[in-house]
Order: structure tokens, then sequence, then C-alpha cells
């Protein structure tokens, strides 16, 4: 058993190259062989975003304060508020972040194949943000 008490692991500014405006990143927990699961708890300040993104082996998130929005390519967006769990299967192309005016932290759990979690790819526009605020059911 390894117990990680709580503030022993730094938080990270999410990076510029994967995010947009700021967000938070705290380390839960990392794989160790033979597992392959790890877990952050991602703060999103209001407008804030993550690049559109896939995940090898899927994700889940859980929402655990505020409220923010999600998108799969192709769908409608949706909003997410503290309590909802959101499971994107492997290798599904979306983005999440916080509502317009609000926060949203999440924990986020995935798997690694082969060593990798995530292939990043572009970023939300701003005008696609826009369009998903506007449009979330």
């Amino acid at each position: 058993m390894e117990l990680k008490p709580v503030g022993s692991q730094p938080s990270s500014k999410g990076p510029a190259e994967y995010f947009s405006g700021t967000v938070r990143i705290d380390p839960l927990f990392q794989a160790h062989e033979p597992g392959r699961a790890s877990g952050a708890s991602v703060t999103f300040e209001p407008g804030a975003r993550s690049a559109w993104h896939t995940h090898p082996l899927g994700q889940a998130l859980i929402v655990t304060a505020g409220s923010g929005l999600t998108q799969c390519w192709g769908k409608a967006p949706v909003k997410i508020r503290a309590g909802d769990v959101v499971v994107c299967p492997p290798n599904e192309k979306h983005w999440h972040g916080a509502s317009p005016g609000t926060s949203m932290t999440h924990i986020a759990i995935q798997e690694a194949l082969n060593g990798k979690a995530v292939e990043w790819l572009e970023k939300v526009s701003d005008d696609e943000y826009a369009a998903a605020a506007s449009n979330a059911g």
C-alpha cells in the first residue's frame, strides 16, 4: 500500500499547448507496472478547456465541483455538473472544460497503452467553445 498525503504532490499548470485558459492539475496516482491506470484532479477556471484529444483505452471523468462542458467530435456539446460521471470510449475525439462563468473540477482517470495515455490534437477554438456554450444540452 502507498499513502499519498494531501499536499504531498505538487500541482502543475496545464500546459498552454494542450489547454486554453487557466488550468491546474493535481496528480492523484500514477500507474505502476503491471497496472496502467493514472488519475488527476483537474481544475478549469471559467472559460478554460482542454484541446481536442483521444485516449487509447478511454477515460472516465468524475465532476467534483462546479459546472462545465464536454463534447465528442461530430456530436452535440453537453453540460456537466458536480456529481456527473462522463465515460469516453477508447479513441473517441473529445474535449472538456469549464462553463463560461463557472469553474469546474473533475477527477480524470485513464489507462496507458504502450506507455501512452493521451493523444493531443488541435485546440478548441474560441468560436467552437462559444458555440458549445450556447448549444449545450
